[in-house]
């Protein structure tokens, strides 16, 4: 098991060399930090803490500045444990883009968008009643229960309070990482709305093979003008040699001009 944390920044699209489009999710991969290393002997189970994003010391407990100076670093604003790490880590080890390869199968979990109140149609995906001939049940609620218990049984899909919760899209595919830009393309839609946390780990229920795609990238090309000499007429030659010549004459003549003013004032 790994995994890293991450901010969504957005939704775009790549092609494949076979043709393929392929709708990505880019998620803003920054260095992680690992803050804690709990092990069985002092915690009970195997895990790391993970610590990304910078917070000011000012606003950070004392306990998480003392956290933050044992990993040699500053306090940070979101915190994540992952258990069961294949690899051994030590606090203030930095993990990047790289952690992943392309091809991997990947699970995202999120805080999915606010919806706000919401009724059942939207909230659970009922069917509303039929708009015409004198119907008036169109999108309440509907029957509440028998006439026994004489209350409303509890799980009943009433009207709500929508989204802002923990949500997870298993088996995604890794497309690209990229380290230097600090960005990992995933497959598909990913919880959360823009500029929202993410954890990216790997699959629990993965049965497929890892199939890295060649996507095709962009690079700017400069392009260089090609000179192209222009082929002249023997006329055209003939009147530029005479320009030529008649510009040698002036230039002389000033020069001589400037000669014979200079001898005539030593001279007086």
């Amino acid at each position: 098991m790994k995994g890293i944390l991450g901010r969504k920044s957005g939704m775009t699209q790549v092609f494949t060399k076979d043709g393929k489009l392929i709708p990505v999710t880019v998620i803003e991969v920054e260095p992680n930090v690992v803050m804690q290393v709990k092990t069985k002997e002092t915690d009970g189970y195997e895990a790391i803490q993970l610590g990304v994003f910078e917070k000011k010391e000012k606003n950070a407990t004392k306990s998480e500045v003392a956290r933050a100076k044992k990993a040699n670093t500053t306090p940070k604003r979101f915190l994540k444990e992952i258990r069961g790490v294949e690899t051994t880590y030590n606090v203030g080890d930095k993990l990047g883009a790289d952690v992943f390869n392309v091809g991997e199968i990947v699970d995202v979990t999120g805080t999915s968008k606010g919806k706000g109140f919401e009724g059942t149609i939207k909230r659970h995906n009922q069917h509303r009643g039929p708009m015409t001939h004198g119907s008036h049940y169109h999108r309440a609620v509907g029957s509440l229960g028998t006439m026994l218990p004489k209350r409303v049984l509890k799980g009943k899909n009433l009207p709500g309070h929508m989204g802002v919760e923990t949500v997870t899209i298993q088996n995604l595919e890794i497309i690209e990482v990229n380290k230097d830009e600090n960005y990992i393309l995933v497959s598909g839609n990913v919880p959360g709305a823009k500029n929202a946390l993410v954890l990216i780990k790997s699959a629990v229920k993965n049965s497929r093979k890892e199939n890295a795609k060649e996507i095709i990238s962009y690079e700017n090309e400069t392009v260089v003008d090609e000179v192209i000499e222009e082929e002249t007429t023997p006329e055209e030659n003939a009147v530029v040699e005479e320009n030529e010549n008649t510009q040698e004459e002036t230039t002389e003549e000033k020069e001589s001009s400037s000669t014979e003013d200079n001898s005539a004032e030593v001279n007086e």
